[in-house]
């Protein structure tokens, strides 16, 4: 197979018998204005560009093709229903700049998502602005902080991060301008609460958390550590990447947090992954409502008693911390989650918690039994949990990466590797809900037939993957160093051309 649809290319080769009769008309476009040399085009028949993208296609990893079990980021698949609800003529073609009264269905779509988020996380308003999970986090940590400088408190500097959280946590909190406090865990896997009571004080800010953890286990004392949090003056941001783990049962609000944001690209129906689209709502209590980034949708009803759904605005909420995106935000990938929220309703969220939570726990008692070390043998797996294979790579020299690199040689996408940093050698592993038995036994089978080729052949493992194709050609291990320092991204015209 060609690397690029160029190498394809030869001179004088094309599809003019597809060109318009009229193609060579002349255009009514000034003679300065028209290009002197032929645009670099790829010369190729149709049968060679539909082969090309064809093939390209399918050597991606994707839900569609592979089970794709990435720790805390929900590759699961999503019904495609959902996208074609949401490109439905009527949500597709509207013009953001269209008036509210041609857009009612849109707004009344919104509306109505913004009170399911409510509903699903106990808290007392939301909005959709924010464009992926970071920018909810930022929106999150930045009402947190108008709302103690509303107060006059600018002592409070500091936010406290637990060890296992996401790398995007203590970011956003540099960013919001906060010094950032680390907080140990224990060996049980929870927040250690005596660090924690010994850290806060009038200086914190807030803490960020997300339950269940990035560790795979639920913090069995978030209530006392809300309380120690809130004694101190401090506020709660609860991270929404893992809340496929307990939506329907357990409510970040009911918890004690004072905001959250959604990744509905993750758990509301859109597909994860290659860097978007996304969208990251934010939900907030009662104390930090006011400060909500703008625009959010408002329900009226007229003097006719007909319902009419309008955007609020800074006369609205004038403490709002502002826009963070263009118009309404992701629409379309709202709409998705919209969609797919009517579809399996409240008893459909229970079942996506249950599912998800069953399969990592039967995925994690398999590979228990075939002999590979759990990191929290003793706790109970949400929706996902870690291994450690510092045994395996003391014994036979073969890291976390050997295991990943040959697993696609298996047909699988490996697991989140070296995250948490608190685990040696370890693999993060999410199922998610969607997955059948068939295919996580699949799996199983794939690492206990790895384990054992590191015992047997530690060589073959050292340089998998053995049957996946590279760029360029060929098969193998790329030269990762190489490919992070010195990526090669530019295609140059050859003599072919």
């Amino acid at each position: 197979m060609t690397t690029t649809i160029f190498d394809a290319s030869r001179a004088g080769r094309s599809n003019r018998q597809h060109a318009p009769q009229d193609s060579q008309t002349p255009l009514d476009i000034p003679e300065r204005f028209l290009r002197k040399t032929p645009p670099l085009l790829p010369q190729v028949g149709e049968l060679q560009v539909v082969r090309h993208f064809t093939l390209l296609s399918q050597m991606n990893f994707s839900v569609d093709t592979q089970f794709y079990p990435l720790g805390s980021c929900t590759m699961k698949y999503n019904p495609r229903i959902c996208h074609v609800l949401a490109s439905l003529p009527g949500f597709l073609n509207r013009h953001p700049l269209a008036t509210e009264g041609s857009g009612q269905g849109v707004l009344r779509s919104l509306y109505e998502l913004q009170e399911m988020l409510q509903e699903i996380s106990g808290m007392q308003a939301v909005s959709l602005t924010p464009m992926a999970g970071a920018q909810g986090e930022f929106a999150g940590v930045a009402m947190i902080r108008a709302y103690h400088r509303s107060r006059g408190d600018e002592g409070r500097t500091e936010m406290l991060v637990p060890d296992a959280a996401h790398g995007t946590n203590p970011a956003t909190a540099a960013m919001c301008g906060y010094t950032v406090r680390e907080i140990p865990t224990n060996a049980q896997g929870d927040v250690d609460l005596d660090a924690l009571q010994l850290a806060v004080g009038p200086q914190t800010a807030g803490l960020m958390l997300t339950n269940p953890s990035t560790l795979g286990v639920f913090e069995r004392a978030v209530e006392r550590m809300a309380a120690i949090v809130h004694e101190a003056g401090g506020l709660l941001y609860y991270d929404g990447a893992n809340l496929n783990a307990v939506t329907g049962w357990v409510r970040p609000g009911d918890m004690g947090f004072d905001a959250v944001h959604f990744n509905v690209h993750k758990t509301f129906a859109t597909p994860h992954g290659g860097g978007g689209p996304g969208a990251g709502p934010v939900g907030v209590g009662n104390r930090l409502a006011p400060f909500l980034p703008l625009p959010v949708v408002q329900k009226q009803i007229r003097d006719n008693g007909r319902e009419w759904f309008s955007w609020m605005s800074e006369k609205d909420l004038p403490q709002s911390i502002g826009r963070l995106s263009t118009f309404a935000g992701n629409v379309g990938i709202l709409l998705r989650a919209h969609i797919y929220l009517r579809m399996i309703g409240a008893e459909g969220l229970k079942r996506v918690a249950e599912f998800a939570t069953l399969n990592a726990n039967y995925l994690m008692a398999r590979l228990t039994e075939a002999g590979f070390a759990v990191a929290f043998p003793k706790r109970r797996a949400t929706h996902e949990f870690i291994i450690t294979l510092k045994r395996e790579a003391d014994e036979f020299g073969i890291s976390a990466l050997d295991f990943a690199k040959r697993l696609l040689d298996f047909g699988f996408h490996a697991p989140t590797m070296y995250f948490p940093s608190l685990v040696p050698e370890c693999l993060l592993i999410e199922p998610t809900e969607t997955e059948t038995k068939e295919t996580l036994d699949r799996f199983a089978d794939a690492m206990i037939a790895i384990r054992q080729e590191a015992r047997d052949y530690p060589q073959r493992l050292l340089k998998a993957p053995l049957a996946v194709p590279v760029p360029g050609g060929g098969i193998g291990r790329l030269d990762a160093t190489r490919a992070a320092r010195k990526p090669d991204l530019i295609w140059k015209e050859s003599a072919v051309l």
